[in-house]
């Protein structure tokens, strides 16, 4: 979009007194009759080299500290609605979740189990579970089966399903 050399002023003015982006598109339409789109205003101030401020508000806020766990909760919910008590950390089994998830499913991660074997896990839209250790035919221990259902309810709360 092309504006006059008046209206690349009056842009620049407002940038340097600190109007953010929605204020300035507001603007624009109020006194020149210009409606754009939040992205044809960020592509105009960056064709016109210029760069809003960040609000006082979030320059004084410290970034949050996402490697910092949750503060333990008295209830939890589990996977399917029930409400759990928190559970003490699972001893054998170990479960993690995949940064990027596998193809039809809603979250996915792999698990080791107390006896040392790797499997992949997923959840599909439909809750339903699916367990590959890649070895026919095998079965966690009952009790491995209780630590990965506790293991995977608290890695699943922890990453906010």
């Amino acid at each position: 979009m092309e504006l006059t050399p008046e209206q690349k002023t009056a842009v620049t003015r407002w940038v340097s007194e600190g109007l953010q982006l929605p204020e300035i598109q507001k603007r624009l339409a109020e006194e020149f009759k210009l409606t754009l789109t939040f992205m044809e205003a960020r592509l105009l101030l960056i064709e016109l080299g210029l760069q809003v401020r960040e609000p006082a508000a979030a320059r004084s806020a410290p970034p949050p500290n996402l490697s910092a766990p949750e503060p333990p909760r008295e209830k939890r919910s589990g996977l399917f609605g029930r409400r759990l008590e928190p559970a003490a950390p699972a001893g054998g089994v170990q479960v993690e979740l995949d940064r990027v998830t596998q193809p039809g499913a809603v979250v996915s991660g792999r698990v080791t189990f107390s006896d040392g074997v790797n499997a992949s896990w997923s959840l599909d839209q439909m809750g339903r579970l699916r367990l590959d250790a890649g070895t026919p035919g095998y079965r966690p221990s009952d009790q491995d089966v209780r630590e990965f259902q506790t293991a995977l309810n608290r890695e699943l709360e922890r990453h906010g399903f």
